[in-house]
């Protein structure tokens, strides 16, 4: 009867719980952030970048 009452594994599969949890998170967001990363949705991450570069370069 000793099984039922003991709770010393607890602690560890909270933890399991909670990381599982934020890895499922992070990798939601990276799905819904792959577009914008990508050329398809009309933004580019690259073509920011090279737009920002101009735009430091023309005005100094």
């Amino acid at each position: 009867m000793n099984i039922i009452k003991d709770t010393k594994g607890q602690g560890a599969a909270e933890y399991i719980l909670l990381f599982g949890g934020v890895i499922i998170i992070a990798l939601v967001t990276l799905q819904i952030y792959t577009n914008y990363f990508a050329d398809s949705a009309g933004f580019s991450a690259k073509t920011d970048a090279e737009q920002i570069r101009n735009n430091l370069t023309t005005k100094s």
